[in-house]
């Protein structure tokens, strides 16, 4: 009798009595403990309470929040904070500098980010982007002195160069990342160094093609909402007065790149893709071994983040209609790797916080003056002593990323729970 009756009586005292007492007090005493612990968390770590709670959000609410950012950054150049203000200095050009090294950013971060790789010589594709638009649209460019009214010389010249800037960088990315990425680690990141040097000494030698040291002048840029006031655009740098100036209009188109490139490789790093880059950076050899093909997709990383480069490169020689050798030298090259490690690696929004104070910083403390040294010109110094503190005290940056491996992880999180609470309620 006892072994027949003891266990229906447990059964039933476990499925009344005790799911209720455990269910009632976890969701009153437990919950309480998890919540103060999470606030202790967050007091603690602000930069993990942020990240948190954003990878707590829905893709609606991210997509809201996301346009909601977009559209107060747009603003900025408008209507400037005092606090954020950069005196001496036009905010919108500043702006429209961050968006190019944004964009710089977010194509490092597929690289060096995503798929582990350490590249080194970056600035050679930003080189490659700009010097194709470049050597196609000024008047400088022996190729423009083959035709009597040269190539690409319709208002809409700068436009037709960009997809062909994009997709020369992509084709330089194939032909250094075929013979190169079998290498890891150091080996890779001294190749990568030495191509970003040999493309600067490549532009500066070949003076029969690049026009040497001298650089390349006049080169085109969207011919916009053309008025009498403004004969040749918006995008000139004759529309130098107000806030909406050329470089306010420079940072909007910037910014609209950067969003369409967000959502491609947003869209990449929850594909299969995505997840491949992540194995091989975390464990390159396990990822070989459960059956990822490492170079193939190692290659694809390098791929993409070269094509992303040189739309970088060709926003650069729009803008700044002039391009020469000594814009791409190796100090550009770790400043752009020190705007991914500073905001994060992985981390796309992070990278563009990084690259943010990575311009930001130095136009804002240029004309700041300390015992008679200006501050503006120590800004090697600072972002080396940053990233020194940064190395030690924090080494994921200031916004880790949170891979998830799973494309919707909070929805496979909630369907396990919910079979969890039917099973119990089941028993």
């Amino acid at each position: 009798m006892s072994s027949s009756e003891e266990p229906k009586a447990d059964r039933a005292s476990g499925s009344s009595e005790e799911p209720k007492a455990d269910r009632a007090s976890g969701s009153s005493e437990e919950p309480k403990a998890d919540r103060a612990s999470g606030w202790t968390q967050s007091l603690a770590r602000p930069g993990d309470a942020l990240r948190q709670w954003w990878s707590d959000r829905t893709r609606v609410e991210k997509w809201g929040f996301g346009l909601i950012g977009f559209a107060v950054m747009a603003l900025l150049p408008l209507y400037t904070p005092p606090f954020l203000d950069t005196p001496g200095i036009s905010f919108g050009g500043v702006m429209a500098q961050f968006a190019m090294i944004a964009l710089i950013a977010i194509g490092l971060n597929v690289v060096v980010g995503q798929a582990g790789l350490l590249d080194l010589g970056y600035v050679g594709f930003y080189a490659v982007g700009a010097y194709t638009v470049a050597l196609l649209t000024s008047p400088d460019s022996p190729w423009n002195r083959l035709s009597p009214t040269g190539f690409f010389s319709t208002p809409w010249a700068w436009l037709s160069c960009v997809p062909l800037a994009m997709a020369i960088t992509a084709l330089a990315g194939l032909i250094l990342g075929t013979p190169t990425l079998r290498l890891r680690g150091d080996y890779l990141a001294i190749v990568t160094l030495g191509f970003g040097e040999i493309i600067r000494l490549l532009a500066d030698n070949l003076s029969d093609v690049t026009n040497g040291s001298r650089g390349l002048n006049q080169i085109a840029y969207p011919r916009l909402f053309q008025s009498e006031t403004m004969p040749n655009g918006v995008f000139s740098s004759g529309n130098s007065s107000g806030d909406a100036n050329y470089g306010t209009w420079w940072f909007w188109l910037g910014l609209i790149l950067v969003a369409i490139v967000l959502l491609l490789v947003g869209n990449l790093e929850r594909s299969r893709v995505g997840r491949a880059w992540v194995a091989i950076r975390e464990d390159e050899d396990a990822a070989e071994v459960m059956g990822v093909n490492t170079f193939r997709f190692k290659l694809w990383a390098f791929v993409i983040g070269a094509g992303i480069g040189g739309l970088s490169g060709a926003l650069y020689a729009g803008q700044v209609q002039y391009v020469a050798p000594t814009n791409f030298n190796i100090i550009n090259s770790m400043l752009f790797l020190s705007a991914v490690v500073l905001g994060g690696q992985g981390n796309k929004l992070g990278v563009i916080f990084g690259a943010f104070v990575i311009v930001y910083l130095p136009n804002r403390l240029l004309g700041v003056h300390f015992l008679g040294i200006n501050m503006g010109d120590l800004k090697y110094l600072f972002f080396g002593l940053a990233l020194v503190v940064l190395m030690i005290f924090r080494p994921q940056g200031l916004f880790p990323v949170r891979q998830q491996l799973l494309t919707y992880g909070r929805r496979a999180r909630e369907l396990l729970r919910s079979g969890t609470e039917k099973k119990e309620v089941a028993a």
